[in-house]
């Protein structure tokens, strides 16, 4: 997800389309916070490990 957020950033930047900045602002935090959870010890989705 933290991936699909940086590629959807570079293109939204490189293209000057807003909305595609702002999906990926979004994938980029949803995915680190998805990340600390897990990494901290909380099941996220059911999983013990978000990756």
């Amino acid at each position: 997800m933290i991936i699909l957020g940086i590629i959807l950033l570079a293109i939204g930047f490189l293209t000057s389309l807003p909305f595609l900045w702002t999906i990926g602002i979004a994938l980029v935090v949803i995915g680190l916070i998805l990340l600390v959870m897990g990494a901290v010890g909380h099941e996220v989705g059911g999983r013990r490990h978000y990756y």
